[in-house]
């Protein structure tokens, strides 16, 4: 007895999702005309077709980033949603501000009601800001910095540097004792000597709210404290900001950097004050120059006594003539 023969029907799948977006994304790269490879031109918006040179697309919107990176750690630390964060701020900026103007988006006056509203807004919105103690007086100091770098003429990073060494000196205990300005101001002195570009403590002294001693000794305890690197204050980078305060041209600044050289070299300079180097050194160099200059105006840009620039300035001399001798 056999089996009967069963009539086996293959049924003819339809194609799946899946499927049917990947010909549709085929179709999308293939030119209508030639089926040539279509190209995306970035810089004219535009899809070109590279054999016929069909316009598929234009005016195509550049939904890319506005910088260029090269590398992938390049990308990584340009990617950003939003405004950049800043340690200029005690909330690093993520927070919302309330324009004190009581102006609308188009610049008209606001009436009674809505100004009075405003400025309930605004009151809500510093409590938020500043949950607690240690806020409130991390946003005063991060005020005091940015005050005094503005009337210092210190750059950004040194803004950023010293609001950073406050963060560690307030998570670290270190303000019991000691006045926000203090320790704020002494910031200001550690970061701009970090990087580079320093001031004297007469110049930081007149900006701040604090004595020169105060600041100084707040200094040495800040830096001790956090082990910061701070390298000893060098004469020749006080050098340009002299200079251009005298108006003195590129030759005297290098003739006054090539007199600091030398006293380095003969050990002059240990124990001097950097500032007052650098001032006997544009004095000198203008002299050599024969460019007009004087000890007084010297002194007003440099914040520095004449008698010091004259002490000074006849050890320059020295040096460079023993240096000349041998």
């Amino acid at each position: 007895m056999t089996n009967a023969p069963t009539n086996t029907r293959v049924r003819r799948s339809e194609p799946d999702t899946n499927e049917r977006e990947t010909e549709s994304e085929q179709e999308d790269l293939v030119c209508p005309e030639c089926a040539g490879n279509l190209v995306v031109d970035d810089e004219h918006g535009e899809t070109v077709c590279e054999d016929c040179g069909l316009v598929v697309e234009e005016d195509s919107v550049d939904r890319g980033p506005e910088w260029r990176a090269f590398d992938a750690a390049e990308k990584n630390e340009k990617s950003r949603v939003g405004a950049p964060t800043t340690n200029t701020m005690h909330d690093k900026g993520l927070s919302t501000n309330i324009d004190w103007r009581n102006k609308d988006a188009y610049g008209n006056s606001l009436g009674s009601r809505q100004r009075e509203k405003m400025q309930r807004l605004r009151k809500w919105n510093e409590r938020f800001r500043t949950r607690d103690s240690k806020e409130r007086n991390l946003k005063q100091a991060l005020g005091e910095i940015d005050r005094m770098a503005s009337a210092l003429g210190l750059p950004t990073n040194v803004r950023e540097t010293a609001s950073v060494i406050y963060r560690r000196a307030l998570d670290e205990d270190l303000l019991p004792g000691r006045s926000i300005e203090g320790v704020s101001t002494a910031c200001v002195y550690a970061a701009a000597r970090q990087a580079g570009v320093p001031r004297s403590l007469d110049e930081i002294a007149d900006v701040s709210r604090v004595e020169k001693n105060e600041i100084a000794r707040t200094y040495r305890y800040v830096v001790r404290e956090l082990g910061l690197e701070v390298q000893p204050a060098d004469p020749e980078s006080y050098v340009p900001r002299f200079a251009s305060g005298l108006e003195l041209s590129d030759e005297a600044e290098h003739r006054a950097r090539s007199l600091l050289q030398n006293a380095k070299e003969k050990g002059v300079h240990s124990g001097k004050s950097p500032v007052g180097l650098a001032a006997a050194a544009v004095y000198a160099a203008a002299l050599l120059t024969n460019e007009k200059t004087t000890q007084a105006a010297v002194s007003d840009v440099a914040d520095i006594s004449e008698v010091t620039i004259r002490n000074r300035y006849h050890e320059l001399l020295e040096a460079e003539e023993t240096i000349g001798m041998a």
